[in-house]
C-alpha cells in the first residue's frame, strides 16, 4: 500500500501534528508500506509564509495529481483543511481514485470557539485578519474536506460528536484513533516518589500560548512556588524566549523555575527524569501526546476537562482532572499531590502503566484497520 500524508505545517518531527504524522508514517514503513510526505516545506520558498499557509490546499491538489499519475496512490491521508479541492472535484475525474482520509489533529471549530471565549475574557487579542481566513474560510475548508472524505479520523469523542452533529459527517465514516509515543519511551525504569524532605518537581511540556492555558496555569504555579519553598518547576518546549516566561513568575521564585524553549523529542525522558507531576492547563486539546509521554516517564498529570485529556486521564486514578479555566481548582489539585506523597506515588504508577498501551505499532495497526474498513464500505 502506498500512502501520501499531507500536513498543513512545516515538517518538524518534534512538533505536534507533523511529529505524530511523521512517526505514524515511519511505522507504516516498518510494516512494509510505502509512504510519502507533503508539507508547507515543499511549497516554493519565494512565497510569503501566510500565502504558503493559505494556498496549501491548492498545492496539495496538484501534488496528489502528480503523484497519482506517476505511481498509483492507495491512500491520501490529509490533515483536515488540505484536501477539499481534491475531494470536491478532482477525485471524481479519477477512474481508480485513492481512499481519501481526513485526519484531525484537534478540531479547529472547537478551537475557534475557545479562542472567542478567551477573547471575550480579555486573555487573547485576535488579529484583525483572523476573521478573514482562520475564523471563516479555513473552517469551511475543514468541514468540506471532512464531508468529502471516505474516512474521518479524530482524536476524541467531543470532536467526533461535533463533526457528526454540526458538520454533517456520516457517523459510519467518523472514528476515534489515538496518537502514539516512541518505543524508546515505553517500559522505562520507574523511579519511586521521594520521601520528605526531598523536593517535588513539576514539569509543563507545551508551547507557552493561550490555547495551552498559561493564563490559568502560570498563576497557579506561582502560588504553589510561593507556598512551598522546596517545589521546583520546569517548562519544556515553550517555543518562546525564556525571558518571556520568567517575566510571568514572581522574582522571588524564579530561581526554582527552569525554562527550555526547544528540545528534541528523543531527549524528553532525560529531561523529565526526577520530575513527578506533569501539568497541562489547556483550554483546547485534540489529544495531548505530551501527556502520554510524561505518563510513560512516570509523571502524574494534572490537566483539564479539554476533550483530548479526557481520552487519556482517569480522574484520581491516573491523574487529576479539573474544569477548564478554573485556576483555583488547578492549584488545589497540584497541592493535593504535593501534600499526599502516597497518593502521588499511586497516581504516578497507574499513569506509567496506562501509558504503555500507546505503542506506535499498535496505533499504526488501528489506523490501517480503519483504512481497510473504509475501503470495504466504498466497494
Amino acid at each position: 500500500m502506498r500512502t501520501l500524508f499531507t500536513f498543513h505545517y512545516p515538517a518538524d518531527p518534534n512538533a505536534g501534528g507533523p511529529g505524530v504524522t511523521w512517526r505514524l508514517g515511519r511505522e507504516y514503513e516498518k510494516l512494509g508500506h510505502e509512504v510519502e510526505f507533503y508539507s508547507l516545506d515543499d511549497l516554493p520558498k519565494k512565497l510569503p509564509p501566510l500565502a504558503r499557509f493559505i494556498l496549501f490546499p491548492e498545492f496539495t491538489a496538484a501534488k496528489i495529481l502528480h503523484s497519482h499519475r506517476h505511481a498509483a496512490i492507495d491512500v491520501i491521508d490529509a490533515s483536515t483543511a488540505d484536501a477539499w479541492i481534491w475531494g470536491l472535484g478532482l477525485q471524481k475525474l479519477q477512474k481508480q481514485r485513492p481512499l481519501l482520509v481526513a485526519r484531525c489533529h484537534g478540531l479547529e471549530h472547537i478551537e475557534h470557539l475557545e479562542y472567542l471565549e478567551e477573547s471575550q475574557r480579555g486573555h487573547l487579542k485576535l488579529e484583525w485578519k483572523y476573521p478573514l481566513y482562520r475564523g471563516s474560510i479555513r473552517l469551511w475548508e475543514v468541514a468540506t474536506s471532512m464531508r468529502q472524505s471516505d474516512l474521518v479520523l479524530l482524536l476524541n469523542q467531543r470532536d467526533r460528536d461535533f463533526v457528526v452533529e454540526q458538520l454533517g459527517v456520516h457517523p459510519d465514516r467518523a472514528h476515534i484513533v489515538a496518537n502514539g509515543i516512541p518505543e524508546t519511551m515505553l517500559n522505562l525504569p520507574f523511579e519511586p516518589t521521594p520521601a520528605e524532605p526531598e523536593p517535588i518537581r513539576i514539569a509543563q511540556v507545551s508551547s507557552y500560548i493561550v490555547r495551552k492555558g498559561i493564563q490559568y496555569g502560570t498563576p497557579a504555579l506561582n502560588a504553589i512556588l510561593k507556598r512551598y519553598p522546596k517545589i521546583e518547576v520546569s517548562l519544556f518546549g515553550t517555543e518562546c524566549s525564556a525571558d518571556q516566561v520568567y517575566a510571568d513568575f514572581d522574582p522571588k521564585v524564579r530561581d526554582r523555575v527552569t525554562v527550555i524553549p526547544y528540545y528534541e523529542n528523543h531527549k524528553l525522558p532525560e529531561l523529565l527524569k526526577g520530575h513527578h507531576i506533569k501539568v497541562l492547563p489547556t483550554i483546547s486539546e485534540g489529544f495531548g501526546v505530551a501527556l502520554v509521554e510524561a505518563m510513560a516517564c512516570g509523571l502524574a498529570p494534572v490537566t483539564t476537562t479539554a476533550p483530548g485529556p479526557l481520552e487519556i486521564v482517569r480522574d484520581r486514578e491516573t491523574g487529576m482532572i479539573v474544569p477548564c479555566r478554573d485556576r483555583e481548582a488547578f492549584e488545589q489539585a497540584i497541592e493535593t499531590l504535593i501534600l499526599d506523597r502516597a497518593f502521588l506515588d499511586r497516581l504516578r504508577r497507574n499513569a506509567y502503566r496506562s501509558a504503555q498501551r500507546y505503542s506506535w505499532q499498535n496505533i499504526a495497526q488501528d489506523n490501517l484497520n480503519f483504512y481497510e474498513m473504509a475501503q470495504r464500505m466504498r466497494a
